[in-house]
């Protein structure tokens, strides 16, 4: 996803903490740092971890060449020795976390990250810039994807995103349901199904609507998807299926009233024969515009800006903080931004119907074991070394499926409430 090693992709200030943590000999100190969210962004019910498969791979290659460290020798971020340090780094530490596509809610400890207090730091800029993204993006589109109900999504934000970002996006929301992106940097990336045919732009080249369908047509053949709102929608429709006949795959509405025009559209269709000629809407839609179009004639919903900036919420409001030094709790006490020391353990408290009813967190400690109970955190990295057989992006995607059935109901809702699953903090003794 970038270009070179992504260890300059930090802030200033973790290494000038490096600097001084080598120099006053607290830099090895065993250190355990934990990311976890203290609120949900208003509105929502439930977090959704994204972007660790992503992490690895970073985490992985994060070093620094000849390049990097003259760089930042000749802006005096760092001195010869820390420059000297960084040159032979190599995270050496473990990180353990929630699987991707779990969900989490205020106080569940996502990642834990523990190793030396530098080898830890340096990863903190980077850890949240991913995490933090790949969540918002996969919360607001997994709410998406329940208010589509079964219905495919097609994710085309990626005009509307920084051009990296817009990758990362698009995995996310396929990660949250999705069905297909017409992002293609993301599908060669990460075997996402990618789909698109033409813009108003293409038919507007045209003499007329009937030459810029045929040409479509002919090029593509009747499994495409004729966009019908250049001009006069129902002329659109006429047009579309003289040109490609009633075996067309789809026609596309990309403005007005969604709700009237699919419910016309989808009587027109019929009347000329072309009952499995699929509707698709797209136009700003996000999960409550999807979610008020539920009762109508609608096959597939394409949404672009509301996925790429998280529908409102761009950022998961994840922390990084330091939890626990050779061992011993440290506790952050500042007014509205505290922590709670220790390493923490957590597992999800279940129905013996499936239904998760509490999660449970325990610092340095293991909680009870009960009938129903999931242990939430897996291994990533042991000892600097990615863990064999991580889950993969299909394997995600199930995970998540699967855990917004657990949830109850009721944290499904668009509307504001409280978090779907309460979190109990044990703190250390």
């Amino acid at each position: 996803m970038t270009k070179g090693h992504p260890a300059l992709l930090t802030d200033h200030y973790e290494l000038t903490m490096v600097s001084a943590a080598l120099k006053d000999g607290t830099a090895d100190r065993r250190s355990v740092f934990e990311v976890f969210a203290r609120r949900l962004p208003p509105g929502r019910r439930y977090g959704v971890v994204a972007g660790t498969g992503r992490l690895v791979d970073l985490i992985r290659s994060f070093r620094f060449d000849r390049d990097e460290l003259d760089y930042l020798r000749s802006r005096d971020v760092v001195d010869a020795a820390t420059a000297e340090w960084l040159a032979n780094f190599r995270f050496g530490g473990d990180i353990e976390g929630y699987a991707e596509g779990e969900l989490f809610f205020p106080g569940s400890p996502i990642l834990t990250v523990s190793g030396t207090f530098v080898e830890c730091v340096l990863l903190e800029t980077l850890v949240l810039s991913v995490l933090n993204h790949d969540s918002a993006i996969a919360a607001a589109a997994a709410r998406m994807v329940t208010a589509a109900r079964g219905r495919g999504l097609i994710e085309m934000g990626s005009r509307r995103a920084h051009e990296e970002a817009a990758v990362a996006a698009t995995r996310a929301a396929y990660l949250a349901g999705f069905t297909s992106t017409s992002n293609l940097a993301a599908g060669m990336r990460f075997g996402i199904p990618t789909a698109g045919t033409a813009a108003h732009a293409f038919t507007l080249l045209h003499d007329d609507e009937e030459a810029a369908f045929a040409a479509q047509v002919a090029t593509l053949g009747r499994n495409t998807t004729l966009l019908v709102d250049t001009y006069d929608i129902a002329q659109g429709i006429r047009t579309a299926i003289k040109v490609a006949g009633p075996e067309l795959r789809a026609i596309r509405i990309d403005s007005g009233d969604l709700s009237v025009l699919a419910q016309h559209s989808r009587e027109l269709l019929d009347s000329l024969g072309a009952t499995e000629t699929k509707i698709i809407v797209s136009g700003d839609l996000d999960e409550y515009s999807i979610a008020a179009l539920a009762a109508e004639p609608v096959d597939i919903y394409g949404a672009g800006t509301s996925v790429v900036t998280g529908s409102g919420a761009p950022t998961a409001g994840l922390v990084y903080k330091l939890v626990e030094v050779d061992g011993r709790p440290v506790v952050k006490r500042s007014e509205h931004k505290a922590t709670i020391g220790g390493r923490k353990t957590a597992v999800r408290r279940h129905k013996p119907t499936g239904t998760a009813i509490e999660e449970i967190v325990v610092s340095q400690g293991t909680p009870d074991s009960r009938t129903g109970d999931r242990r939430l955190q897996i291994p990533y990295f042991v000892g600097g070394s990615p863990v064999d057989g991580l889950p993969s992006l299909a394997d995600s995607r199930e995970h998540l499926r699967q855990g917004l059935i657990s949830i109850p109901w009721e944290g499904l809702k668009l509307s504001a409430g409280d978090p779907a699953v309460p979190v109990t903090v044990v703190p250390a003794s």
